[in-house]
């Protein structure tokens, strides 16, 4: 008779990830995970090949995490505000997905294009269609690095980071919004 199966990986993913916020990535490892669910460790490997692939399991998680949080907003200063609160949520599932660095596993191409849709959208409403893709990424790469300053202590100058975000994703927001009287002001 085979032996109860004691875990899910539903169970694993979702202790990686409490793990992964309490102990940042050197602290996740299989033996934590294990440990978290009441296994032993060579029982994961029933589930998740090995910590790399517990990682990306991790990472796409935090998209779909992500992607259902975004997906909610109403237009894009809402978007980049509940960006920025998954942030404050969970720091390290954010930088994980946002600045893994080189070696650490990421999820797959499909994760990030599903997480990509509200932005799309907001952005496309606002900069159009044709440049939907360009408006995102800017407006993307603008918040995920304030959000990363903020985690890192990056902000060393003092003043009000609120107050800064504020007039960030108001002026971002302005100027995705600007459409050809952008594009007149670099020609």
């Amino acid at each position: 008779m085979p032996t109860p199966e004691r875990t899910s990986l539903e169970a694993i993913v979702a202790a990686a990830r409490d793990l992964l916020e309490t102990e940042g990535l050197p602290g996740l490892t299989m033996q934590a995970v294990a440990e978290r669910v009441g296994v032993r460790a060579p029982s994961l490997y029933k589930r998740v090949q090995g910590r790399d692939q517990l990682v990306q399991l991790v990472a796409e998680a935090t998209l779909v995490e992500v992607a259902e949080r975004l997906e909610a907003s109403t237009d894009l200063i809402d978007l980049v505000d509940r960006f920025r609160a998954f942030g404050h949520e969970r720091p390290s599932a954010f930088q994980l997905v946002m600045t893994p660095g080189p070696g650490v596993p990421t999820a797959r191409p499909e994760f990030g294009a599903a997480t990509s849709g509200p932005i799309l959208r907001h952005a496309g409403a606002l900069a159009g269609e044709p440049e939907a893709l360009e408006a995102a990424r800017t407006v993307t790469a603008w918040a995920a690095g304030f959000v990363s300053m903020e985690l890192t202590g990056g902000f060393g100058l003092g003043g009000d980071v609120d107050a800064a975000w504020r007039f960030g994703a108001e002026r971002i927001v302005a100027a995705v919004g600007s459409g050809a009287q952008g594009r007149d002001l670099v020609s």
